[in-house]
């Protein structure tokens, strides 16, 4: 192996193994800090060992030996662990000898379901996932809830404590559990599915990794419930793929952002949309509606149509109006202002969006004031969309984003006030 290609190599591997090493570290030697130590160390050693022996067969196995390795010497390097030194050392010994091959994927469900304990709160669990499952910084995870840094650090470490303190079982709930375990699950899949379909922060808008993360974990939750299957998680799964169907069209090749009105929807991958359809189909049998089916409901609606102005417009009003009883939230009731613009024109849009931000609580989302923006713009009130995009901006980091708002900005520039 070529030394100069060592750094971009062991970027690689980490991208690809880092989050599923950590899980089955975790399961290994049951601590969190000690499986994040664990998986530092393993990549310090592949990076010593790697450009002389080459890259192993199998990245993910050595990189777990090596980790398990590593943290057996630093316990016992390190007196003042002398207590915790037999169960670790039992535990990575014990992992250490010849058997089966560990399972892999259930690690990750069971990092999953750990870090989504209801005996954690819910703003720990997001943390904690995004963190350990999704391998988000903390300043990250901080940019998208708009907290302190601090803040998030704190959550997440009680959040660990928690888990150590309570010996919470690092395992897979079984069958009569997983329905009350669902809901805090999904929500933590989708928000890093999010986070990777609108990164909150880094140069790119996208996060590939994570959207491929978030997907194939939810793939691997279908199989675990087995036939028929849960709505809710077919509809977030369903809702994912239609997003990632549209993910080459998104943005451009300058990376700035494309909005959906504006896609080259030939780019959509119609195999992905097709398997939404029948995911959606298959959901509706069961006669449960929830929001994640309703949001995928919405979005099939879109990938449906030729174009913008083709798309049906009264139905995804109406879709919302049930999502807004399902799931009432701000956000529900922007996202359906803006629809409600496209149906009816941009000034009962205008009137839907400037009530839903009378409410207070969306202060500081930059797509509340964009939103409002563009409707203002397109009915000609120069002044006011410059006031609102000039919010906007204030309030977004996101590179991409913010060109995408300089660019509106520049064109207002040039266009005369009614």
């Amino acid at each position: 192996m070529n030394e100069a290609d060592t750094p971009e190599l062991l970027a690689t591997a980490y991208r690809e193994h880092a989050r599923r090493v950590l899980a089955t570290l975790v399961r290994l030697l049951g601590s969190f800090d000690a499986a994040e130590d664990a998986l530092h160390e393993a990549f310090v050693a592949a990076a010593e060992r790697w450009p002389v022996d080459g890259l192993p067969h199998n990245p993910h196995a050595w990189l777990v030996s090596a980790g398990r390795f590593k943290a057996i010497d630093r316990v016992r390097r390190q007196a003042r662990l002398t207590r915790a030194l037999p169960e670790l050392s039992t535990r990575a010994e014990a992992a250490a000898e010849p058997g089966p091959a560990p399972e892999i994927e259930d690690d990750e469900l069971r990092l999953i379901f750990i870090c989504c304990h209801p005996a954690l709160t819910p703003d720990a669990r997001s943390a904690l996932t995004l963190r350990e499952v999704g391998g988000l910084t903390t300043e990250e995870i901080a940019r998208a809830y708009l907290t302190p840094t601090p803040t998030i650090a704190q959550r997440i470490v009680r959040a660990k404590a928690k888990i150590q303190g309570d010996a919470l079982p690092y395992e897979i709930p079984s069958r009569a559990e997983l329905p009350a375990r669902l809901e805090s699950v999904l929500q933590v899949l989708y928000l890093i599915f999010n986070e990777g379909y609108a990164a909150s922060a880094g140069p790119n808008l996208l996060r590939a990794d994570l959207c491929s993360e978030a997907i194939r974990l939810t793939r691997r939750l279908l199989e675990l419930l087995g036939e028929p299957g849960d709505a809710e998680v077919l509809g977030l799964l369903s809702l994912m793929l239609l997003h990632e169907a549209r993910r080459a069209a998104r943005v451009d090749a300058a990376g700035d952002l494309v909005l959906l009105e504006d896609q080259d929807r030939s780019l959509w991958d119609r195999a992905l949309i097709a398997e939404a359809a029948a995911l959606i189909e298959r959901a509706l049998q069961s006669r449960r509606v929830g929001p994640y089916l309703l949001k995928a409901a919405i979005a099939h609606l879109h990938t449906e149509a030729e174009s913008s102005e083709k798309t049906d417009w009264p139905q995804i009003t109406a879709l919302y109006d049930v999502l807004l009883r399902v799931e009432p939230s701000q956000i529900v009731a922007l996202n359906r202002a803006a629809a409600l613009g496209m149906r009816d024109g941009p000034a009962a849009g205008l009137s839907a969006i400037e009530a839903v931000l009378a409410q207070g609580g969306l202060d500081e989302y930059y797509l509340a004031h964009a939103a409002r923006a563009d409707m203002q713009r397109r009915l000609g009130l120069v002044e006011a969309a410059r006031a609102s995009y000039e919010r906007a901006l204030e309030l977004t980091r996101q590179p991409a984003e913010r060109r995408f708002l300089t660019a509106r900005l520049s064109q207002l520039a040039a266009t005369p006030s009614i």
